[in-house]
């Protein structure tokens, strides 16, 4: 952890020390941008890691363009540019495979959430080599920030999301044909609170409180048989992750509810790993999006904290997590808006 003290210092803040077996870098400490955010992580079948971001001068510049960064043994490699947009910025890439071995790109072009269209690249050879990009029909989003969830046959189960003026809904965007064409199920809204609640619940000064209320940005995780689950990320009124159900592999799902873990506006990420457990990536907090932990439950519903990733001022968001065939956990996440951090974590450090 020596070259990460000093790789802090030189950036203006120190980093935590994770001690262990944890291991803990920066994807890159110099890029062709300024600020970065929002990435996504995908083990490549040939092996090795693919990371990718959005970067340009700030988040919703026109400069702003989708990187990516391939991870061969130890090293990152030079940030590359995957999708650039002409004169509007891109936004939430996302990496996953379908079953035919097909890696696929969606992102976000746009202005800003309420504006945004999709794009899609894949590739066959791994993401050495792309598809030109293709946008999708208005109203068609794919994957909005998290990984969508790929049952055995092949069924995408994609949680997506929109934002307008005044609320938030999830929705869930379902293909039986590897992307083909998809069936759009939703909205997933929580019940509004009354109004007496809502002025206890919400932060003082948040002037949000009766402007927009809602949940984005669905991670979905299989919780047995045809059971599936949603953790979403909640406004400052709901303040809260917040959960859904399905009990038919994604066709149908109920309305959503908080848990009791907090959620500061920002995003998170959810897996179920190999032997069920449940991990969630997250901000502790009600209100900032420091610190950055790991949680893990055994039934979806209760969970344990059993790691910081970052707990120093600052930002550290939009954790992406999944879990590696040697079956470690592999997160990438913003730290700072400058740099996009990755973190190992051994199996055997997840608490039973």
């Amino acid at each position: 952890m020596k070259f990460f003290a000093i790789l802090g210092l030189i950036v203006g803040m120190p980093l935590l020390a994770l001690t262990g077996p944890v291991q803990k870098e920066f994807i890159f400490t110099s890029a062709p941008f300024v600020s970065c955010h929002a990435s996504t992580l995908v083990e490549l079948r040939s092996g090795g890691l693919l990371a990718a971001w959005f970067g340009g001068r700030e988040e919703g510049a026109p400069d702003v363009a989708i990187w990516a960064s391939r991870r061969v043994g130890s090293q990152w490699s030079i940030p590359f540019e995957l999708v650039r947009e002409p004169d509007v910025p891109t936004w939430n890439p996302v990496l996953f495979y379908t079953r035919d071995g097909r890696l696929w790109l969606y992102y976000k072009f746009g202005f800003s959430p309420e504006t945004w269209a999709a794009g899609r690249r894949w590739s066959v050879d791994d993401g050495k080599t792309w598809s030109a990009p293709e946008h999708l029909p208005a109203g068609l989003y794919g994957p909005i920030r998290a990984k969508p969830l790929v049952l055995d046959d092949g069924t995408i189960v994609s949680g997506t999301s929109v934002e307008g003026y005044h609320t938030w809904a999830a929705w869930i965007e379902r293909s039986i044909d590897a992307g083909a064409t998809w069936s759009r199920i939703g909205p997933i809204t929580v019940p509004r609170p009354s109004k007496a609640q809502s002025a206890q619940q919400a932060p003082a000064g948040s002037g949000r409180e009766e402007k927009v209320y809602g949940i984005i940005q669905p991670s979905i995780v299989p919780l047995g048989s045809k059971h599936l689950r949603l953790y979403a990320r909640s406004t400052a009124l709901i303040g809260k992750i917040c959960v859904a159900d399905s009990f038919n592999a994604g066709a149908t799902w109920t309305q959503a509810r908080p848990l009791e873990l907090p959620n500061p506006d920002s995003g998170i990420d959810a897996l179920a790993l190999h032997d069920g457990r449940v991990v969630l990536a997250f901000n502790n907090s009600q209100h900032n999006r420091t610190p950055l932990n790991l949680a893990v439950s055994k039934d979806g519903e209760h969970f344990r904290v059993f790691l910081t990733l970052e707990d120093q001022p600052g930002e550290y968001s939009y954790p992406a997590l999944i879990q590696s065939q040697d079956g470690s956990l592999r997160i990438t996440y913003t730290w700072n808006r400058r740099r996009i951090c990755y973190v190992r974590v051994p199996l055997a450090s997840v608490p039973e």
